[in-house]
């Protein structure tokens, strides 16, 4: 009996020993969801105290180390309606996404990332395009601007649906890709569309490229290099000014729409001025003389399914060259 009891009471030690080392339950998809727009929502009110912030929450905006109530908590006006793109990862206890709010009496496009331990925010990360006519970054009268692309918030059907894990990979991918400016090292779809800053990069050429329907400006003339798809482009050395793209992080995959979220750092020394660019039908060279040296800490968001990117919506903001990351 005596022993019996010993050995009931060595196992009750272990579970508790094994229940100890566990990881404390995380916050689903719908609650981390809630838990930005509660974010939003406590930085339109000025008031930290509104989110449920860590004591020693690490925040960085626009590559700077700021503390609650300093920056976007100073300004914010509105929240986000009709652009509002978020994902949600209940694996990495992070979420994020890329939205239109008030800035005062300014819009701005507000890239954003939370990351959470035990329900609390313990990073914040902002990056804040104030939308200004005089603004090449951001124009407020862009219509991709005003409404977020329908499909981005689609959910993937399970056929096609991708594993966390290979979300991840996938949208590392695309900063292998240009950096190496070879497009065949990311799997583009042959759909895949890509927006920055609210202007369509690629598919390159033709008369939906940048601000075509801004009103007020003339619509580029149609090329052949609209042929250009994601692949192509890249391939084409047409980014061969990017040095480097460091503090790379996809630390968010939301396998319910496809979502993956990057944030990085490029950076664009502009010592070489002038470039070949090959398979372009409009332009052998690309001349950058009058460009100088600058940074661009940028967010992606990428919509995988079926293996594929098939559209990337993209902020970014310009830097002084070799500008710190506000993470160091």
């Amino acid at each position: 009996m005596r022993k019996m009891t010993s050995c009931l009471w060595m196992v009750v030690l272990a579970l508790l020993a094994t229940a100890a080392t566990l990881p404390a339950a995380g916050l689903d998809r719908a609650a981390l969801l809630k838990v930005a727009d509660d974010y939003l929502a406590a930085m339109v009110a000025h008031d930290p105290a509104k989110a449920p912030l860590a004591g020693d929450v690490k925040m960085v905006e626009n590559v700077k180390r700021i503390k609650p109530g300093e920056g976007l908590w100073k300004t914010a006006s509105s929240l986000p309606t009709d652009y509002k793109i978020m994902a949600a990862d209940p694996i990495n206890q992070q979420v994020g996404g890329l939205v239109v709010m008030g800035n005062g009496q300014t819009p701005a496009q507000v890239g954003f990332r939370l990351k959470l331990v035990n329900g609390k925010i313990v990073e914040a990360e902002h990056l804040v395009v104030v939308l200004d006519k005089n603004n090449p970054m951001g124009n407020p009268d862009n219509p991709n601007l005003k409404k977020h692309r329908p499909a981005l918030l689609l959910e993937v059907p399970y056929e096609y649906a991708d594993s966390h894990g290979r979300m991840i990979y996938i949208a590392k991918s695309y900063y292998d890709a240009l950096d190496n400016n070879n497009g065949h090292l990311a799997p583009f779809a042959s759909d895949c569309q890509r927006h920055e800053n609210g202007m369509r990069t690629a598919p390159s050429g033709g008369p939906a490229l940048g601000g075509t329907s801004i009103p007020g400006t003339a619509a580029p003339k149609p090329g052949l290099s609209g042929m250009q798809d994601c692949t192509t482009q890249i391939s084409s050395g047409t980014f061969q000014y990017i040095e480097s793209i460091d503090n790379r992080r996809v630390d968010i995959a939301d396998t319910v729409t496809g979502l993956a979220i990057g944030f990085s750092h490029f950076h664009h020394p502009m010592t070489q001025k002038k470039f070949k660019i090959v398979n372009n039908p409009d332009r052998s060279e690309s001349d950058m003389s009058n460009q100088k040296p600058f940074d661009m800490p940028s967010m992606h968001i990428y919509k995988i399914w079926g293996g594929k990117i098939h559209e990337i919506e993209a902020v970014g903001i310009m830097a002084p060259y070799n500008s710190p990351t506000g993470w160091e």
